[in-house]
C-alpha cells in the first residue's frame, strides 16, 4: 500500500513483482479514520485474493525497526505505532517503510536498478524524495530518516522552502519548482510565451508543473526554458549525490519523470560536467523508473514478503 496525503493506493503483488489487483480510497485527515480506511482496503482485496502480509509505504519518517511513523507532513500520524495497530485490525503481519525506500527496492529487484550494488532513486514530484541502497541494502541513517536529498542547499539564500531553509534542491528541481520557474520567466519576459500565457490567462496561481510540461511539449519557449532550468538543477544535484555516494545507477522517478524526454539528456550533460573529477571517473547510469506509479506499492509488498 502507498499511503499518501491524497489517497491510499493498494495492490496485490506476487513474488515476481506483478500487480494482480488494485484498490484506492481517499486519505482521511484523522488518525483513526485513516487506519479504518487502510484496514478496509486490505479486507476488500482479501475478499478476492489470498493475502499473506501487508506492506505500507509512507511519505514520512519511519523508525529503524519499521514499526512506527515518527512524522508524516501530509498524514495524521505523529510517533504512532502504525504497524502494530494495523496488524491488530487486519490479523496479518505489517511492515512499514518510507515510500521512496520502497520504490528503490522495487526498482532494484524488478526494474531499472536490477542487480546494482549501489543505487539511488530520486523521485521528482511536489518535492524530492530519495532512497538509497548500499550493497543492496536500504540505507536509513542512524535514526531512520536518511537520505533527505531534496533539502540539500543548492542556492545560498535562494527560494524559501517549507522545511524552513532557503535554496533547497527541491525548490529548483520538482513539479513545484518547474511551476515557480515558469512564473518567474513569464514575469521577466512578458510576451515571449504563447501556449503557457494563454493557458493561465493572467492567473499565475494556475501554473502547475504538469501545465508547464504540456506547454513545453507544444514548443512554448518559456516552458522550454523552465524545463532547461530543471535539467540544469537536476544535473547539479545528481553530481552532489554522486560525489557523496558514488552510485552505480541513479533512477529518476515521480510524476515529473513522465516528462523525462524533455530534460533528462540535458540533465545528464550537466551532471557529467559538474561531478568532481569530471572526465576522469566512471559516471553513474541515469535511468527513469520502470514501474511508474506502482513502484512504491510493489516495493512495500516485496519488503513485506521478506518478513514471511
Amino acid at each position: 500500500m502507498d499511503v499518501g496525503g491524497t489517497s491510499v493506493r493498494a495492490g496485490v503483488v506476487d513474488e515476481r513483482g506483478s500487480l494482480l489487483d488494485t484498490a484506492r480510497v481517499g486519505t482521511p485527515s484523522e488518525e483513526n479514520a485513516l487506519e479504518d480506511a487502510i484496514a478496509g482496503v486490505v479486507e476488500n482485496l482479501r475478499n478476492r485474493h489470498d493475502v499473506a502480509a501487508v506492506g505500507l509505504a509512507v511519505a514520512g519518517f519511519v523508525t529503524r525497526d519499521r514499526r512506527s511513523v515518527m512524522f508524516a507532513p501530509h498524514l495524521a500520524w505523529r510517533n504512532a505505532p502504525v504497524a502494530d495497530r494495523i496488524a491488530k485490525r487486519v490479523g496479518l503481519s505489517v511492515t512499514l517503510e518510507h515510500d521512496v525506500n520502497s520504490a528503490v527496492v522495487a526498482e532494484h529487484r524488478f526494474g531499472a536498478a536490477r542487480g546494482a550494488g549501489v543505487a539511488a532513486l530520486v523521485a521528482l514530484g511536489t518535492g524530492i524524495g530519495a532512497g538509497l541502497l548500499l550493497d543492496g541494502e536500504i540505507y536509513r541513517g542512524a535514526h531512520g530518516v536518511a537520505p533527505e536529498l531534496g533539502h540539500l542547499t543548492v542556492v545560498r539564500d535562494g527560494r524559501a522552502c517549507p522545511c524552513g531553509k532557503y535554496g533547497c534542491w527541491e525548490r529548483y528541481c520538482s513539479g513545484t519548482a518547474l511551476a515557480a520557474t515558469a512564473v518567474e520567466l513569464l514575469a521577466r519576459y512578458p510576451g515571449r510565451s504563447t501556449v503557457l500565457s494563454r493557458e493561465i490567462a493572467g492567473d499565475p496561481g494556475s501554473v502547475t508543473g504538469r501545465r508547464v510540461a504540456r506547454a513545453a511539449r507544444d514548443g512554448d519557449p518559456i516552458a522550454l526554458r523552465a524545463m532547461a532550468e530543471l535539467a540544469k538543477w537536476l544535473g547539479e544535484g545528481l553530481a552532489l549525490v554522486a560525489d557523496v555516494f558514488d552510485p552505480e545507477i541513479i533512477v529518476i522517478g515521480g510524476g515529473v519523470s513522465e516528462s523525462a524526454p524533455l530534460f533528462l539528456d540535458e540533465a545528464r550533460e550537466h551532471y557529467a560536467g559538474a561531478i568532481t573529477g569530471a572526465r576522469h571517473r566512471p559516471l553513474a547510469r541515469i535511468r527513469t523508473a520502470h514501474l511508474g506509479d506502482d513502484t512504491a506499492i510493489v516495493g512495500a509488498a516485496a519488503l513485506a514478503m521478506d518478513t514471511l
